[in-house]
């Protein structure tokens, strides 16, 4: 069995339960975890997260002295709310407890100078398709976590999709800028794709159905041909001298999308960094 199969914490608390957080909860029920072992924190919790906590046994919003420090504390707020949460997020955090990070931009020395008790500290950047458990993240630890912790947040992030380890934190702005920030690039692409197609003379909607479907078929069929890299798949449907490779001398040009690319990465990068100082 692999970890996340076999790594469920004995205790949860996830603080903050918008789209990323709860889409971890739904995850981890989905792998086996046990409603009575989560605690949810959200300071305006969702008609449907009161329904889905109620529904599973999971006890939603308990006065902070009741809880005990878990086995895992997950950390799902907004980045600017740690400061005016980290008083009471100190008091969740035990001598063994691991805490699991997916606030952007807030470093494990952030974090271990906020929450003092902290000792095993693991730093994650999700992204959205983890609502569909199709995310990937890039995920980073400091020297006090244990094999079993490791185990259990390679279990807890598994849960809505591929894991990278790093092994260096500071890569965590070069995954942000990829993958944290990539599906706004493919969102933005379809939109690239759509326009183009209306200023060639389709219609508007048949334009825009025809660019998203294009895009979800490559994604999916990327997806299930591991085996081959991009730029096989792209080799594969490009005949010579027809009109895909027309299109791809402008794309492949030397102002064309890989400088643009390259130059959109680094702007995320560069801004990462600011919000990480």
């Amino acid at each position: 069995m692999n970890a996340a199969e076999t790594a469920l914490p004995a205790s949860l608390v996830l603080v903050g339960a918008g789209r990323m957080g709860a889409a971890m909860m739904t995850g981890w029920l989905g792998m086996g975890l046990s409603g009575a072992s989560m605690t949810v924190l959200d300071p305006v919790p969702q008609d449907e997260l009161v329904a889905a906590c109620k529904y599973r046994g999971i006890a939603l919003n308990p006065p902070a002295e009741s809880i005990e420090p878990p086995e895992v504390l997950v950390l799902a707020i907004k980045p600017q709310m740690l400061d005016a949460a980290a008083s009471t997020l100190a008091k969740l955090v035990g001598p063994s407890t691991l805490v699991l990070s997916i606030l952007a931009g807030k470093r494990i020395a952030d974090l271990a100078t906020r929450l003092p008790g902290a000792s095993a500290i693991v730093r994650a950047m999700p992204n959205t398709p983890a609502a569909i458990r199709r995310g990937i993240s890039g995920v980073a630890a400091n020297a006090a976590v244990s094999q079993r912790q490791r185990d259990l947040a390679q279990a807890l992030l598994g849960a809505v999709g591929r894991v990278e380890w790093l092994h260096d934190e500071s890569l965590i702005d070069a995954v942000t800028a990829v993958s944290g920030s990539g599906p706004a690039y493919v969102f933005y692409l379809t939109e690239c794709l759509a326009r183009a197609g209306e200023a060639a003379g389709l219609p508007a909607d048949l334009s825009l159905r025809l660019a998203r479907a294009t895009v979800e078929g490559s994604g999916e069929l990327m997806h299930r041909s591991p085996e081959l890299t991009p730029s096989t798949l792209r080799e594969n449907v490009t005949s010579p001298g027809g009109t895909t490779a027309a299109a791809l001398e402008v794309l492949m040009a030397g102002d064309g999308l890989e400088p643009l690319m390259r130059g959109a990465i680094a702007a995320a990068l560069r801004r990462a960094g600011e919000l990480s100082g």
